[in-house]
């Protein structure tokens, strides 16, 4: 078959050659954004007297039919055809004639590519920050259920100072809040139209670029043309900030993966979310957390994979050029469904707040109470440290905690001690004395859950 851009060659190439320089298999998906880039183009050429507004109402008769039969089903994407592109126009060729090869008048495939992943990548950004912000509200929720619910924080997986669980899931609640902003600052160096740069160097017919870019919603136009085609930073922030978001919920999900084992039991995943297993019947895995744990590493790959590409192409444009949308599509999809996942996960979830509890009460958490109880009575910070790993060495030897350790035992370390020191360590005035900004306390947590509410609004 004889190509549309046949004439210094005569258009025919191997079946192994069409196959492998084809796009249509995975461009396809951008049939929208050609086709509406498409009409906006066919307006600005009316506007500017380059074609008549007779054949611009024409052209753009002629691509809302496509449209509404692609939508409907009814017009079947060719995968003989090369692209998405070629196929919208072949169409529009065959049904309104001669026409509809004025279409492509002052453009270039070139630009016209950069224009619709520009515009499918936007139109993926605003589900996104829908996505996260009902993420976030699931959170919120869950921090304000467990506000006053003491848990063990930690450091190097050991257990360090008493915490609530709702002041660890708002940790995550301001990670997806960074996200939503990276995506915003993404979206306005995203938001730049190239349609007009043509295929490099812009264009002999008197056009107006900022007529399209406006009717598209663009904020402004390239101000290269040479840069409007080869530019895929836009792609690569993109895939950027995905990671950066798998990377998110890779850590609340290899958290929700032990805090749901026998070994520490703090949560229970609901039936919905969770598998089990084909000989051992007590199983309940928590597949979907494993899942998002393990499709990080394919986001990753294709945020790598889009930059080695594109780390030695010269200006302008170049078929590797090509290779971007897989990468960006992959990822796209990938980080869609994980967020559906995890926030449906995540909203089934339920504590088990005397199991995180009893964790709190075994682990010499409320140490550092200890030593800052010393300090409020004078002794200097270094001295009252290592009297409190004395002091906890020698529980561990007895196998009791910090709380049942007689007074007179305390008193042989320090007569700074007295009986005030039990309320000092009481693993609930430990939680509620952390008043700082930010803090565990549960009047820090209901501030934060208010002001990432506010945020969101």
């Amino acid at each position: 078959m004889a190509k549309m851009w046949a004439g210094r060659t005569d258009g025919v190439t191997s079946k192994i050659a069409d196959d492998f320089n084809s796009s249509i298999s995975f461009d396809s998906r951008m049939y929208k954004e050609d086709i509406t880039g498409s009409m906006a183009h066919a307006a600005m050429l009316a506007s500017k007297n380059i074609i008549t507004q007779a054949e611009a109402d024409e052209l753009i008769n002629g691509l809302s039919g496509i449209l509404e039969d692609l939508e409907t089903g009814k017009l079947p994407i060719d995968p003989e055809a090369e692209d998405i592109h070629m196929f919208v126009e072949s169409v529009l060729t065959e049904r309104i004639g001669d026409t509809g090869k004025k279409l492509h008048t002052a453009r270039s495939r070139n630009d016209q590519v950069a224009l619709d992943l520009r515009l499918y990548l936007r139109s993926q950004m605003e589900s996104f920050g829908e996505k996260l912000n009902t993420l976030e509200h699931v959170i919120t929720d869950k921090a304000e259920e467990y506000k006053s619910v003491i848990m063990p924080g930690y450091t190097h997986l050991q257990r360090a100072q008493p915490i609530t669980f709702g002041h660890h899931l708002m940790a995550y609640a301001q990670m997806f809040l960074r996200d939503i902003d990276r995506l915003k600052d993404t979206k306005r160096r995203m938001n730049v139209s190239p349609i007009g740069s043509c295929a490099l160097a812009g264009t002999t017919y008197d056009t107006d670029r900022r007529f399209e870019a406006e009717r598209l919603g663009f904020d402004s136009v390239g101000a290269n043309s040479i840069d409007g085609v080869s530019d895929r930073d836009y792609a690569l922030e993109l895939l950027s900030d995905l990671s950066i978001i798998m990377m998110h919920l890779s850590r609340f999900s290899e958290e929700i993966v032990l805090w749901s084992s026998w070994e520490f039991k703090f949560i229970e995943l609901s039936d919905e979310f969770t598998t089990g297993s084909s000989i051992m019947p007590q199983k309940k895995n928590p597949d979907m957390a494993e899942l998002v744990r393990g499709k990080t590493g394919r986001v990753y790959g294709d945020l790598m994979a889009l930059l080695t590409t594109l780390k030695g192409l010269p200006l302008a444009y170049n078929k590797d050029m090509q290779e971007d949308k897989e990468s960006v599509f992959d990822a796209v999809d990938t980080v869609h469904i994980c967020l559906d996942v995890f926030t449906g996960m995540l909203g089934g979830m339920k504590a088990i707040p005397e199991n995180m509890r009893k964790a709190a009460g075994m682990g010499f958490i409320n140490a550092t109470d200890l030593a800052d109880y010393l300090v409020g009575k004078g002794m200097p910070f270094r001295e009252a440290y290592k009297i409190s790993g004395r002091i906890v060495s020698e529980c561990i030897k007895r196998g009791t905690v910090l709380e049942m350790l007689p007074l007179e035992e305390y008193k042989s370390y320090s007569g700074l001690f007295d009986e005030d020191l039990y309320e000092a360590i009481d693993m609930e005035n430990c939680v509620n004395k952390r008043t700082s900004e930010g803090g565990t306390c549960t009047a820090s947590v209901e501030k934060q859950i208010a002001d990432v509410r506010k945020m969101l609004h």
